[in-house]
């Protein structure tokens, strides 16, 4: 059964992987984008079913900074190179920090257990 917020995780890497899919079918050509997007979008769905908001959050955030920083230093006709390169950026970022977030939480619960185990 699908919850409310894994329907929303999946709707969320439908549309941030489906855009990704999009950038990188402008890339490739014309003729490939369809495939480009259906691939996306089904990444996307496999992605949030499986929890990945954090992730799709950093791709989305990577993409729309990106996007804003092509526009400001190329120009209009650019602005889909930065946000197919933020997007990248935004992913490796966001797997990086989520391994440190995931390292820390387990340091703080080998350190708690430890704690409780030494006052019983």
């Amino acid at each position: 059964m699908v919850t409310k917020g894994k329907a929303f995780d999946i709707a969320l890497g439908m549309a941030v992987m489906g855009t990704v899919g999009t950038l990188i079918g402008q890339t490739m050509g014309g003729g490939l984008m369809p495939l480009a997007i259906a691939i996306g979008v089904v990444l996307g769905v496999v992605i949030g079913f499986l929890g990945g908001r954090r992730f799709l959050v950093s791709i989305l955030a990577g993409t729309v900074i990106g996007g804003v920083l092509a526009w400001l230093m190329a120009g209009v006709d650019r602005i889909w190179v930065g946000a197919g390169a933020g997007a990248a950026m935004g992913g490796f970022l966001g797997v990086q920090i989520s391994m440190l977030l995931d390292v820390r939480a387990a340091r703080k619960a080998a350190t708690e257990q430890g704690q409780t185990s030494a006052s019983s």
